[in-house]
């Protein structure tokens, strides 16, 4: 299993134990496990809606101890920019910042080229199309194995047709012998109108 699907498993996990923890704290406050016979165990007192989860000696513990509430809001700050990091992180994983191609000038050592760099050429080369009012281009995938979503505003009248050949053997093909790919897989979507979204891959 690769680093980004344990990553996105361990998130998946630690958001599916903070939701059950949020859902046993509600079903307690609104009553519901004696409302809608839930089962949950009576000597839980977090399912009491008569019953604090925390008793008055654990609140009043540390009242008299100045730095504990400072302490204890920035720790809390602390742990959920900390989540919040982990999960942009993890969106931002499906992105190809850089593409491994292969460089025979320096014995077959892989050479990074950035990979925005190269979906702003396709853009560039996209939008000259005829009949191609605006184009967006982003690489997702691996280093190795990019794979280009390529999304076209056509003008009015334009033949989707011609348009996809016409990226396909230019802007597409003039991106994987730059770059030295054995090939790139792309999704194009073209919207004609408003209305209507075609979807080739």
């Amino acid at each position: 299993m690769s680093r980004t699907a344990v990553n996105r498993t361990l998130l998946a996990l630690v958001g599916l134990v903070l939701l059950a923890g949020g859902a046993l704290l509600l079903a307690g406050g609104l009553d519901l496990n004696h409302r809608w016979h839930l089962g949950l165990p009576a000597d839980w007192t977090v399912t009491d809606p008569h019953h604090p989860v925390l008793d008055a000696a654990d609140r009043t513990r540390w009242r008299g101890d100045s730095w504990w509430w400072p302490v204890l809001f920035a720790a809390l700050g602390v742990v959920a920019a900390l989540g919040l990091w982990w999960l942009l992180a993890q969106l931002r994983r499906g992105l190809t910042h850089q593409v491994t191609v292969p460089d025979a000038d320096t014995g077959g050592t892989p050479v990074r080229l950035r990979g925005d760099a190269l979906a702003a050429a396709v853009t560039d080369g996209a939008e000259q199309i005829p009949g191609v009012a605006r184009a967006r281009v982003r690489l997702v995938g691996r280093a190795h194995r990019p794979h280009a979503r390529i999304a076209l505003l056509l003008e009015p009248g334009a033949a989707p047709a011609p348009v996809l050949r016409a990226l396909s053997e230019g802007p597409l093909d003039d991106a994987r012998r730059s770059s030295g790919l054995t090939a790139l897989r792309a999704d194009a979507r073209l919207r004609v109108d408003p209305g209507e979204v075609d979807r080739v891959r």
